[in-house]
């Protein structure tokens, strides 16, 4: 995992359906790199991850590993 900047060429965000509208979690694909970011934050930075890290990470959320921290 790495952290930094997101460039002019910024790449298309999505997010989830039922965002609320201001509190939501930014995913994009970049390059060999998913990128993550807060909607909230405008000052662009992003945290990025394999495509192998991310899959580990979905595949966790999605077995409920995570499910006691909401």
């Amino acid at each position: 995992m790495t952290d930094g900047p997101v460039g002019p060429s910024s790449p298309s965000w999505r997010t989830a359906r039922n965002c609320d509208g201001g509190t939501c979690v930014q995913v994009a694909a970049s390059g060999p790199m998913i990128l993550i970011a807060d909607s909230k934050t405008s000052a662009g930075l992003a945290l990025s991850y394999t495509v192998e890290e991310f899959r580990e990470f979905i595949i966790g959320v999605k077995n409920g590993d995570f499910d006691d921290l909401i």
